[in-house]
């Protein structure tokens, strides 16, 4: 029998935004990027989702766009600077149910895996915080002056997380079937499915609906909807079966 393992996305299932739009909002504090960016660039699509007129998902494709083209040729080091600040002020502000859920695989001797689309700097500094076996992020290419030089290796998509998992299940002799996965968006689809414990927290629509249509998965699968101090546990039916307070 292999090791019982826990794999989790980061943003929006551990921490209660994305890394990435803090990030972005301190290299403009810090003049890294030109505030006037955000108003030419971002503020009326985000504007849109704050009033729920607009789609999250449009807001943070638009933001991560124009993150990565105003990060390329900056220096690595500078960047990490405030990578470490931002996980400093953030780190914690958590779901107490996935923080909870940490702890539980952690006593239990489970391996933890942070599979995040953030960028590889911000998860790094989130894993070695929360002390998990290892993590993947999407990579940021740098030039050998550690530059960045506009390119990535995206890790925010399905596939990408599927094959990161069967890395790690070759390397860490993962027990699939008695393992479990934690993931709020599409990209924590495949995730999902591979693991015999299954687990989406404040899923958006298109992953209910797929948890919803996939026979198999809805079964197994456990929703979780944690609003001010209640954990709600769902069917994909969307009946409330009871609630957990934390």
């Amino acid at each position: 029998m292999g090791n019982i393992s826990a794999f989790f996305d980061i943003d929006g299932t551990i921490y209660r935004n994305s890394l990435m739009i803090q990030h972005f909002k301190k290299l403009i504090k810090y003049e890294v990027i030109d505030p006037y960016i955000w108003h030419s660039s971002v503020k009326h699509t985000y504007d849109e989702w704050e009033k729920r007129y607009g789609d999250y998902e449009d807001y943070l494709e638009e933001l991560a766009d124009v993150y990565l083209k105003e990060l390329k040729g900056v220096n690595k080091s500078n960047i990490e600077f405030i990578a470490s600040q931002v996980i400093n002020l953030n780190g914690d502000k958590v779901y107490k149910y996935s923080r909870t859920r940490i702890d539980w695989h952690r006593k239990e001797g489970h391996k933890i895996f942070f599979i995040s689309g953030s960028p590889d700097f911000l998860v790094s500094k989130m894993a070695e915080k929360y002390g998990v076996t290892e993590f993947r992020g999407t990579t940021y290419v740098v030039d050998e002056n550690n530059n960045f030089t506009g390119e990535i290796i995206k890790m925010w998509d399905s596939d990408n997380k599927q094959k990161t998992i069967d890395e790690f299940v070759e390397k860490y002799d993962v027990d699939l079937p008695n393992s479990f996965a934690y993931g709020d968006t599409q990209g924590d689809f495949s995730m999902l499915k591979m693991v015999g414990n299954p687990i989406a927290i404040n899923p958006n629509k298109n992953l209910f609906n797929s948890i919803k249509n996939d026979p198999e998965l809805s079964k197994k699968t456990q929703i979780i909807v944690e609003r001010k101090d209640i954990v709600y546990k769902l069917n994909s039916d969307t009946e409330i079966i009871k609630g957990l307070y934390e």
